[in-house]
């Protein structure tokens, strides 16, 4: 009878060689010293003649016709009595390269209230939850048509939970919108960082916390394209920047 020890002594080394598993690195998270930290603002305008506000049809829906008693207008360009734009998207897009940040904490809600999207414009982080939610008495649907990111399309009944998702890759901008509203739009910047706002009604915007360096930032809006400007941030600075945009 052949003797299996050569055998067993083959497998005992193999079993001794065999890779072992490595631990998982831990994140380098980069930290901004709150002592040199600064920050960018400023206001973005709109040139040229005001925009008329277009009433929207909504007839289709009574729901809406009763939610909204005085119509329901175009909100693609809100520009206010002194000039301002609001709904602009401004962001760092060049300057952070190569810094990883803390992930988010809490969720971001936009929500379906008066046949909208509330807020229009938002900003938020890679994996960061957002809630979708939807205070109408009638059925809403909310389609971001993302490209770098997984599409999806989720009805929302009335009085339906919250829907909670989250974009895994860096876009901006995700179109969305409502496949049973034609005219409900909404739009989500999605980043790596924390740096970003949006502006309301008197155009202003700030980003903060900003360790000092030389940055592009961008302002986009949905009708009117984007703008890029040079920023350079000093320590404990505040740097200003403004935009005009053209109207179409």
């Amino acid at each position: 009878m052949r003797s299996r020890t050569p055998y067993l002594l083959l497998i005992a080394l193999v079993g001794c060689t065999a890779p072992q598993p490595q631990p998982k690195s831990t994140p380098v998270y980069f930290k901004v010293e709150p002592s040199t930290a600064g920050a960018i603002s400023g206001r973005i305008t709109f040139s040229g003649p005001k925009p008329p506000r277009r009433k929207l049809r909504i007839d289709e829906d009574l729901a809406c016709v009763h939610a909204n008693r005085n119509g329901l207008f175009d909100e693609s360009i809100v520009v206010n009595r002194d000039g301002a734009l609001a709904n602009v998207f401004v962001y760092v897009k060049k300057g952070l390269e190569g810094k990883q940040f803390t992930p988010p904490e809490g969720a971001v809600t936009i929500d379906q209230k008066g046949c909208r999207f509330s807020p229009r414009v938002m900003g938020v982080r890679v994996g960061q939850v957002i809630r979708v939610t939807n205070s109408d008495p009638v059925t809403h649907n909310i389609h971001p048509q993302a490209r770098m990111n997984r599409e999806w399309n989720q009805s929302q009944p009335e009085g339906a939970p919250p829907l909670e998702r989250k974009f895994v890759r860096s876009e901006v901008m995700i179109r969305v919108k409502c496949n049973v509203h034609s005219w409900m739009r909404a739009y989500i910047g999605v980043l790596e960082h924390p740096y970003f706002a949006v502006t309301g009604a008197d155009g202003s915007f700030e980003i903060r916390d900003l360790p000092p360096g030389s940055y592009t930032i961008e302002a986009w809006h949905e009708k009117l394209g984007s703008q890029e400007q040079q920023v350079t941030v000093p320590p404990s600075g505040k740097q200003e920047a403004g935009f005009t945009f053209k109207g179409v």
